[in-house]
């Protein structure tokens, strides 16, 4: 689901006139949130989606991209629709910072024809190739830090696509399908475009001309053995490899809208006078396959690796946790600092010591960290990270295996997406308990959560004895209540604050 900033008019009224008119709502979803705008976006080579329009998101305030797939014939539409639903459910579960957002799909059934609409995040800072273009034509250089930034970053989204189980393979990496914000988050997207190409097979026929040209122009993204048979992660590897390249040399020369040549690539790889970042170039571009590293491996190449601070470990952990801190923690605890005290101190025997004051840490310049780091602008590259959840595997087969292959598809259920980022918790013991037996007294739970769209939720049920942490989180998981990857830290929580309870309640009662 790629996208890229619209063009618009130029001059001032024209721009006036432009906005008003295409700021009109022309449709809106049948849960009301999603209010479909005029304003077309450049939507990119993604099979089957016939327009992408500017949408806003009325809940929370921002813009999104409303895109739309026609099928003029019912009856192929009837004959994919369970696929097409497992797709979309399945779109809904990859939820990575440095990946595009899908937010959410529906289908429209008319007495003519049949549409799928999906609401996808808008990357309102336009494409990285849009972004090196500028960068080119001001003079500039790039900037070796923010190569390595970036890099990790797309690295980082590569290692949990291909961690998967079955991997996912994107396919269709270049510049145009990676997008940059102002605050240098990166975000690929167009992740599943090789899975859009099987379940709309015959979609791609359209817009031919535009989509010939970007291939031509694109072509030197795509590995050798691209489309020959059977390939793996190494495809995505050898086009992380182009964009690394490009985004050190800012433009890999082509002739015209000619497909851009070996040799180019290989002048722009010897172009590079740092000898690591040749290196690390190099070996994703290699001929033979099996030869590439893996996401993860090159996330360990002496170019990128580095032994985290401990100020983004701890930067990390909080973030993790933050559900069990209160709101505004970070701020309040500044505030409570004496600026002189030393906070830590480096002694030596022969020279005089260093001391670290709070004064020497601003309380905004932390908070700015603190909110990069929850954004995903520095991951951890070398700690073990929690595998993705499985994705079907019928999802990942190719489009002659996907007509031999019938499963049943069970109807899709509203899932919750959001994280949950504070908990807090309210229990009360019902009347009808009594003092001397409180293990077997019902309680009267309220619990509180916070998602991490900032919304509320606040959720009240009787907790039985025979009832269990585990078993309320996965009730709340069930219900749509809750995120499933939340449901572990959701019973933990749960568990502590029942016992914290119960054990008050036994020491109220032993003292009367």
């Amino acid at each position: 689901m790629t996208m890229s900033v619209p063009e618009r008019k130029s001059g001032s009224e024209g721009k006036e006139e432009e906005s008003e008119d295409e700021s009109e709502i022309l449709e809106e979803s049948p849960c009301g949130r999603w209010q479909k705008r005029k304003e077309q976006v450049s939507q990119g080579n993604v099979p089957g989606v016939e327009s992408a329009s500017l949408a806003m998101d009325t809940e929370e305030g921002v813009e999104v991209v409303w895109n739309e797939v026609l099928f003029s014939d019912k009856k192929v539409f009837k004959a994919q629709e369970e696929q097409i639903k497992e797709m979309f459910e399945n779109l809904m579960q990859v939820e990575h910072p440095n990946i595009v957002k899908f937010h959410k799909y529906w289908l429209d059934m008319k007495e003519t024809q049949a549409r799928v609409i999906f609401i996808t995040e808008y990357m309102s800072s336009g494409s990285l190739k849009q972004f090196l273009k500028k960068t080119k034509k001001n003079h500039k250089t790039m900037n070796v830090k923010a190569w390595k930034r970036w890099c990790t970053q797309i690295l980082s989204a590569l290692s949990y696509l291909h961690s998967c189980d079955p991997p996912i393979i994107h396919g269709n990496l270049t510049c145009d399908t990676i997008f940059i914000q102002h605050n240098g988050l990166i975000k690929i997207g167009s992740v599943w475009h090789r899975l859009f190409v099987n379940v709309f097979p015959d979609a791609s026929v359209h817009s031919k001309g535009r989509q010939h040209r970007d291939e031509q122009r694109n072509l030197h993204f795509f590995a050798p053995e691209y489309g020959a048979g059977e390939d793996d992660y190494s495809i995505d590897i050898f086009s992380f490899g182009i964009c690394a390249l490009e985004m050190a040399v800012l433009e890999i020369q082509g002739n015209g809208d000619a497909a851009v040549s070996k040799e180019a690539i290989v002048n722009a790889g010897q172009s590079l006078e740092d000898p690591l970042m040749r290196e690390f170039t190099q070996s994703c571009l290699r001929h033979d396959a099996n030869l590439r590293p893996t996401a993860h491996d090159l996330l360990f190449h002496r170019v990128l690796f580095e032994v985290h601070s401990l100020k983004l470990l701890a930067a990390h952990c909080l973030i993790n946790n933050q559900y069990l801190l209160p709101e505004n923690c970070v701020e309040e605890k500044t505030k409570s600092f004496d600026p002189n005290a030393v906070m830590a101190e480096i002694r030596h025997n022969d020279r005089l010591g260093v001391q670290l004051k709070y004064s020497h840490v601003s309380p905004l310049e932390l908070d700015k960290f603190l909110e990069d780091v929850k954004n995903g602008i520095y991951p951890l590259m070398n700690f073990a990270t929690s595998r993705p959840h499985p994705v079907p595997r019928a999802l990942s087969l190719s489009q002659e295996q996907v007509e031999t292959v019938k499963t049943p598809t069970p109807e899709p259920q509203e899932t919750e997406t959001r994280k949950v980022i504070q908990m807090h918790c309210n229990l009360e013991s019902n009347e009808e308990g009594t003092k001397t037996h409180v293990s077997l007294t019902v309680l009267q739970l309220s619990l509180f959560l916070k998602m991490d769209d900032k919304l509320h939720r606040q959720l009240s049920c009787d907790i039985f004895p025979t009832d269990t942490p585990k078993d309320l989180a996965s009730e709340l998981v069930h219900y749509a209540f809750i995120n499933e990857e939340d449901s572990e830290k959701v019973a933990s929580f749960l568990e502590d604050s029942i016992t914290r309870h119960r054990v008050r309640a036994l020491a109220a009662g032993s003292n009367q």
